[in-house]
């Protein structure tokens, strides 16, 4: 990273410390939002729902709350007010102002104390305050909490050193608000009663100086839209211009805005690159910046290692377009190392774009003394899902420990499965029990719903988590399919009866399909770095495909056998276990073979003299039957051995031969763990 001398740029958070929580939202008269409901929010809630749902009405009514500087939202009776009763605002709200959004919120331990202090130990009966603009209000109002009168009077009283005949006229007093009123009609109070009169003319009753002092601690919300991007080149003394002009705020200034504020960040002013006269000056401060914020993305971008981000401040070229063909502009260009090749920021992956202004935003709020509330709209819409899932990862590490956040989203990818408590769904209701009437937007926590287009962000979530997980483990052994399962399990469930070495119980076996499925497969699941070996059978076509597989190296060297190699032969199945003695036995218990399709060793072999495989002998013994015989199939002699265990209890010599290739197998496998 860049370094100055003398300055450090780094892009870490400080602990704040505890704040008091966001603990519950409720949405009215908001754009398509009438009455959202109440609705829980967690330390990262997840808003899914389909396009024009209202999610992003839900976070702009948020924001209204107690907006940050870097994002000032504010609430306009016109623009926001549901349009179909605009013109009923005054009948609707007759004696005061319409509410936007409600919040519940828990006071921490430290505000708690504040609290205390300033009114008296044990004077709130609850943590919960609430908290909520109207229309054309300047300020929030607040409801709550819960306070204990009789404790902030005796600590005032105390407080100001009151004696017994100083008190006695206050006796009847059970309120702040009472107290001030009554010492307002002493004629001639007393040097203490006058200090508690002016402390109270000064300060307010309890409640008041209660909410001034949450005032002081409540968060500020910061919005940031999928859609707010760093422009690409600034040209400066426009820039400085709209600044002048108050005009950096306005909504088509917002990718030049971000870039002032990267400058900012940067530690440089527009007006400091205008008036200077060596390049170096800014140039080392720009770069740093750059390979700071550089370094926090790569950290979570997985997508391409290879990218940076270089800015640089020049003077203009004529032949360029205007604005930039005059004056001085800040230009922003991505540089790609691999390929040694550096293009306008603008121009490149919306995502990694939308990434770098995300940062560049947020490094605002590192240094901010009051707590922030993050509200992300979309973020990460043009990001590719395994990025999505980094972006979720950087919301758990980065953001999370530090600040509350809420985000909204349409992308599976962006749903975190396997926190689904924490989220959301949002819906544009509609009631057809008549005809079609708007009900707004509503919000459920429960992730059940009607309507298939929301449920599809939590149905892709949930099935690339289930695919990602049920039927593999951490050490995943790969069969052909299910009756080798069977068998494996058979064996090693007969060893273990035995007292002797088995399948280590680490390892889940799981269908592949046969060789040619085992690197599909291994790709599928590759992000959940498995443990992955594999024994397959082997014909004799095979083995072209067996030395692709070794040689490719999808899995690890030695994590990879056929039946063939445990017998040394040119093939071999999973049924080669048994000697074909034993096979007939067991065929002819699982079909009730009787009479003279009774099999036996010398059958099979003469059924299929020219293969040493079991199973082929199988397939052509059953292929002579009378038309009225049992159809032979892979999987049901297995079905069969596993219902059966006691087949494989007799001490012969032919079912030790076999748990004695099984007790090898095993071995070599659990050698890998």
């Amino acid at each position: 990273m860049a370094r100055i001398a003398g300055q450090r740029y780094t892009f870490s958070y400080d602990s704040k410390g505890t704040q008091m929580k966001l603990d519950k939202v409720r949405v009215t008269n908001f754009r398509s939002v009438d009455d959202s409901g109440e609705f829980g929010v967690e330390q990262v809630t997840c808003l899914v729902g389909k396009n024009e749902a209202g999610k992003s009405a839900l976070l702009l009514a948020l924001a209204a709350l107690n907006p940050h500087e870097a994002t000032p939202v504010t609430l306009d009776k016109e623009r926001d007010y549901p349009r179909r009763y605009l013109t009923m605002y005054a009948s609707r709200h007759p004696d005061k102002d319409a509410v936007a959004v409600e919040t519940h919120w828990i006071l921490d331990d430290a505000e708690k104390n504040r609290a205390e202090a300033l009114l008296g130990p044990g004077v709130l009966k609850s943590t919960a305050v609430k908290v909520l603009r109207r229309y054309g209000a300047k300020d929030v109002e607040y409801e709550g909490p819960d306070i204990d009168f009789s404790v902030a009077l005796s600590h005032l009283l105390q407080k100001f050193s009151l004696d017994e005949t100083e008190k006695e006229p206050l006796r009847e007093v059970t309120t702040t608000t009472a107290l001030i009123e009554v010492l307002g009609k002493i004629a001639t109070p007393t040097a203490n009663q006058k200090a508690l009169k002016d402390h109270l003319a000064k300060e307010g009753h309890a409640t008041s100086q209660f909410h001034k002092l949450v005032g002081t601690a409540l968060p500020k919300f910061m919005y940031f839209s999928s859609y707010d991007r760093m422009e690409g080149a600034v040209q400066l003394e426009n820039a400085r211009s709209l600044i002048a002009n108050s005009q950096l705020r306005l909504d088509q200034n917002r990718g030049v805005r971000l870039f002032v504020e990267f400058l900012q960040y940067a530690g440089v002013t527009i007006d400091d690159i205008v008036s200077t006269t060596t390049y170096e000056t800014f140039n080392a401060k720009l770069q740093a910046a750059s390979n700071n914020i550089t370094d926090q993305i790569l950290e979570y971008w997985t997508q391409n290692p290879d990218l940076s981000v270089e800015v640089r401040v020049e003077q203009a070229r004529p032949g360029d377009p205007s604005p930039f063909n005059s004056g001085m502009v800040a230009r922003a260009r991505i540089v790609n190392a691999l390929h040694r090749v550096d293009t306008p920021f603008s121009e490149r992956s919306a995502g990694f774009v939308w990434f770098f202004s995300f940062l560049v935003k947020f490094a605002q709020v590192k240094n901010d003394s009051s707590p922030v509330v993050l509200l992300l709209d979309e973020p990460g819409l043009t990001l590719h899902g395994k990025a999505q899932g980094e972006l979720l990862r950087f919301f758990d590490e980065k953001l999370a420990p530090h600040h509350q956040l809420i985000f909204s989203t349409h992308s599976p990818f962006m749903v975190p499965a396997d926190k689904l408590s924490s989220v959301r769904v949002v819906e544009d209701q509609i009631d057809t029990s008549r005809r079609r009437v708007a009900m707004g937007t509503k919000v459920r926590e429960d992730v059940l719903t009607r309507d298939p287009d929301t449920l599809f962000p939590l149905q892709g979530a949930l099935g690339y988590e289930i695919t990602q997980s049920l039927f593999v483990g951490k050490h995943t052994l790969l069969v052909e399919g299910p009756g080798d399962i069977l068998y494996l399990q058979a064996l090693s469930d007969a060893l273990r009866r035995r007292g002797r070495p088995c399948l280590d119980s680490r390892w889940t076996m799981c269908p592949a399909g046969g060789i040619d499925k085992i690197s599909p497969f291994i790709s599928l699941f590759a992000g959940n770095d498995l443990h992955v070996a594999a024994l397959s059978d082997e014909a004799k076509g095979d083995k072209k495909k067996i030395e692709l597989l070794k040689r490719s190296a999808v899995l690890q060297a030695g994590h990879f056998y056929t039946m063939a190699d445990f017998l040394s032969r040119d093939e071999a199945d999973i049924e080669d276990f048994f000697d074909v003695g034993t096979f007939a036995t067991l065929l002819n218990k699982v079909y009730d073979l009787e009479d003279a399709e009774k099999l036996t060793k010398t059958k099979l072999d003469a059924a299929g003299p020219a293969t040493g495989r079991v199973l082929k002998k199988a397939e052509a013994a059953f292929r002579v039957m009378s038309p009225s015989s049992p159809q032979f199939d892979h999987f049901t002699p297995a079905a069969w051995l596993i219902r059966n265990p006691a087949f494989l209890d007799p001490k012969t010599s032919e079912v030790e031969q076999t748990l004695d290739l099984a007790e090898r197998v095993f071995g070599t496998f659990n050698g890998l763990l």
